[in-house]
């Protein structure tokens, strides 16, 4: 009998990976909200991975409740996710996916890119989503990895803020809306440089958001994420002294 597989957070990305999880099979066992992880550290001290799949509001609360004996099992797939997420937890390099498919009730998974993957349990993560037939690939450094974390909180971020003055999709902004486009992304790739303490190649990151556009050219701009993302941002932004004027002007118009 294999060992379990935990999954924190049941929703529609977490039961994805379950699936693929269950078709290699692992016994999956799910934890709630509700659900105290010490308690169920008790009956599986040796799980083969605990993927965190909460929103990336409820990380930082979850990061810091891990039990001793998890901590150097766990995989993780949050969106605005970087380095410093974990560090702050004190938790020992995890297993980082950057999920480039899109899970809606109802619908069934749409990719936009493969999925990079890093870290001890990459292939465990590979072989699951295969199951599901969803793309993924192995990265085999921490700097790719912070390159997929940064590339795809830039794709998230632009998106989301840069919608809130023009909505439309993301084919409309690459065209229509350049202008506000890469405005909107020079302001938030500085404040991925302060979160992540070293300076990034705008042009490559660009370029790789322009890649995902192309894989999903109908995707929505503005997701109802949008408005607290902007917030988000502006909080760093504030911390670090960065000007990011675009964004300041978004939010003067939109929050």
């Amino acid at each position: 009998m294999k060992n379990p597989i935990v999954v924190v957070g049941l929703g529609e990305l977490g039961s994805v990976f379950a699936r693929g999880f269950l078709r290699l099979g692992y016994p999956v066992q799910g934890v709630n909200r509700d659900q105290n992880m010490t308690q169920l550290a008790n009956d599986i001290p040796n799980p083969e991975a605990v993927l965190i799949s909460v929103g990336e509001a409820d990380i930082h609360q979850v990061l810091s409740e891990i039990p001793d004996s998890w901590k150097n099992k766990l995989i993780l797939l949050q969106n605005e996710l970087l380095p410093r997420d974990w560090k702050a937890a004190d938790l020992p390099m995890p297993t980082v996916i950057s999920v480039w498919f899109e899970k809606k009730k109802g619908m069934d998974s749409k990719v936009v890119l493969p999925s990079p993957i890093f870290g001890e349990r990459a292939k465990l993560v590979f072989d699951a989503l295969a199951k599901v037939d969803l793309p993924a690939y192995i990265v085999d450094s921490e700097e790719e990895l912070l390159y997929e974390l940064v590339r795809k909180n830039l794709y998230i971020l632009t998106t989301n803020i840069a919608g809130l003055e023009v909505g439309g999709n993301v084919e409309q902004l690459k065209n229509e809306h350049a202008d506000v486009m890469q405005a909107v992304a020079h302001d938030v790739l500085e404040i991925q440089s302060y979160l992540s303490g070293q300076t990034h190649d705008a042009e490559r990151l660009i370029t790789g958001m322009l890649e995902a556009f192309d894989g999903d050219p109908q995707h929505g701009c503005m997701g109802r994420s949008a408005p607290a993302r902007l917030k988000r941002a502006l909080t760093f932004a504030d911390h670090a002294n960065l000007e990011v004027p675009k964004l300041r002007e978004i939010a003067r118009n939109a929050l």
